[in-house]
This record gives structure tokens, C-alpha cells and sequence, in this order.
């Protein structure tokens, strides 16, 4: 078929480079504008250059919405189109003008986890396993009828970033299988069920602020969510904002004020969590890696010279 591709950086690099060793042909490209917009290394990668050195014509928009674009692709003859990590809005009149329609890939396994952030979000969860799916378009963000879907295992020690080096691999193996099915059959979507459906905001510095009156699995999860390219978890000591890299689940119960630097343990520091911590029931945080104010990274151990005082 001949294809429309809504996408950007590596996620929309990679399902391209899925496409163009396909049977398929993508005879348009549309983007996100590249310049200025600042993002971690490992999403760096153009979809516009790779389309360009195989010679399919490239747009940029912001939002999809404009009469002229809904022109290009039907110039084009584009026969369905595709979008991948596509950030704003595609308006109807854009996402139904390749004949078939248009399949939107998601990271996440839908209907849990629309929205944005959502492997971030999964991880925070607790989820034992997070994916990707291929949806058709419609004029609710994420909601449209399920067309297959791939699954990943999450370990105990993944992070965000691990899955989304697991998770950025399948969009071009799924959109390729969701083209078939279009193609050949079976035909039956799966309509989206409202009652499991969860939908998320995007995360802002304040989602990262770590929560004391929290158990600390569910702070160890934090954590690792927000390692790698992404804002660190975060609290105050003395005023001054200390970030967390790394963190796990005390050895033992510890009992006390919430965010109370209580003991060493190993290399790292316990930190009083949980809810009802003063009951003395509650397992408390070790932090084991931290970033200091001026950037500088420290064990724990050695950043926290006495025990006492809070973190906030």
C-alpha cells in the first residue's frame, strides 16, 4: 500500500526504516518541526533526513488540521496512513484523507495508559508488563478500535529508559502486521471497553517530587521511571533540591516522621516512608545514588554525612 507516515524522532526514524524494507510504499512524511526543541540523546534521531535520503517528500507541522495538508496527501495517493509519536492533534479531516484511514501505534496497552507518558506511567504502577498497540484513528485521542497489539516483560530493575529501548523496536513489526490485517484480514477490531480505560497527563516536574507518606516500593518504582534521559525524582534537604537515581526497599521495618533520615544501610541512607510510618509497620527508602544541587553525583552514603534531619 501506499502510506502517509505522521511521525518524529527515533520512534518515527525506526517504523520508517521498517517501511522502506518493506513491500510498502511511504510517499509522504509528515514531522514535527526539529529545530530548537531541545530532548534527550537517546530519542534523537531524524525521521525527516531518512525520508529525504530516500527521497519521499517531507512536511512539517505542529498540528495536522490544515486544508493544506489534507491537499498533500491526497496528491500523494497515499492509501492509509500511519502515526507514530505524533505529539499534538490530528483533526478528522487530516487522519481520514488516505481512503482506508489511518492506524495510530501507541506505546502502551490500550485501553490502560492513553495519554501521555503512559511506559513512565506503567512503571510508577507497577505494571509487570507494558506494550505497544496499533489502533485506527478516530476523534478521540487513543480511544479507536484496537487492531493488534505486542507485549513486554517489565523486570525489577528496569527502567524507562529500558523499555523504551525495548518498546521503540516494535512500532514498524506492528504497523507492518496491522497493515496485513487491513490488507488481508481477519477484518474484527476490538472496540475499546470504557470501563478499563485510564487515561494520563503529561508529567511536569511536580509529578516527580517524592511523595514520604507513599510506600516505599511505589518510591523505588518512581525512581526508576524517572532515571536515564527523564527528570529525576526529586526532594528537598536543607532547601536545596536533591535528586534520586537510584533506590530500593529497606531491609527492615523502620518507624518514625516521614522523610526522617534515619540509618545506614550498606552504602546507602533509609529514609522513613509509607503511610502510618510512625506505627513503625513500614519498610523505609534506602537511597543509594543521589545528584546534589550543583549537579554533582554522589553515593549516598558518602553525601549524607550524619543521620537526622528530613528530607521534604
Amino acid at each position: 500500500m501506499r502510506v502517509v507516515l505522521f511521525g518524529y524522532q527515533k520512534w518515527g526514524a525506526r517504523l520508517l526504516a521498517d517501511l522502506l524494507d518493506s513491500r510498502h510504499e511511504v510517499v509522504l512524511v509528515v514531522s514535527h518541526p526539529e529545530e530548537g526543541e531541545p530532548s534527550p540523546v537517546i530519542f534523537q534521531e531524524s525521521l525527516g533526513d531518512l525520508a529525504r535520503e530516500h527521497g519521499i517528500p517531507v512536511l512539517y507541522r505542529e498540528k495536522a488540521v490544515d486544508a493544506e495538508l489534507v491537499t498533500a496527501i491526497t496528491g500523494s495517493g497515499a492509501e492509509i496512513g500511519v502515526a507514530c509519536n505524533w505529539r499534538t492533534w490530528i483533526s478528522p479531516q487530516v487522519f481520514s484523507a488516505p481512503p482506508r484511514g489511518t492506524v495510530n501505534t501507541h506505546d502502551s496497552l490500550l485501553p490502560r495508559y492513553a495519554g501521555f507518558s503512559p511506559l513512565n506511567w506503567a512503571l510508577i504502577n507497577g505494571e509487570s508488563q507494558v506494550g505497544v498497540t496499533a489502533h485506527w484513528m478516530d476523534a478521540e485521542l487513543d480511544r479507536g478500535p484496537i487492531i493488534c497489539q505486542r507485549t513486554v516483560p517489565v523486570t525489577p530493575t528496569d527502567t524507562t529508559e529500558d523499555l523504551f529501548e525495548r518498546t521503540v523496536l516494535l512500532f514498524g513489526p506492528l504497523a507492518l502486521e496491522a497493515f496485513d490485517r487491513v490488507e488481508h484480514g481477519p477484518h474484527e477490531w476490538l472496540t475499546q471497553d470504557p470501563a478499563h480505560a485510564s487515561f494520563f497527563h503529561k508529567r511536569a516536574d511536580e509529578d516527580n517530587r517524592i511523595p514520604w507518606d507513599r510506600p516505599a516500593a511505589d518510591l523505588v518504582n518512581l525512581v526508576r521511571a524517572q532515571t536515564g534521559p527523564y527528570p529525576n525524582a526529586w526532594c528537598l534537604h536543607d532547601g536545596a533540591r536533591l535528586r534520586v537515581l537510584e533506590a530500593t526497599v529497606s531491609r527492615e521495618r523502620c518507624g518514625g516522621t516521614n522523610g526522617r533520615i534515619f540509618a545506614r544501610e550498606g552504602s546507602g541512607v533509609v529514609v522513613v516512608a509509607g503511610p502510618d510510618a510512625w506505627r513503625g509497620g513500614q519498610y523505609g527508602l534506602v537511597l543509594q545514588r543521589v545528584k546534589d544541587a550543583d549537579g554533582v553525583e554522589h553515593v549516598a552514603g558518602d553525601h549524607f554525612r550524619r543521620m537526622g534531619g528530613y528530607l521534604t
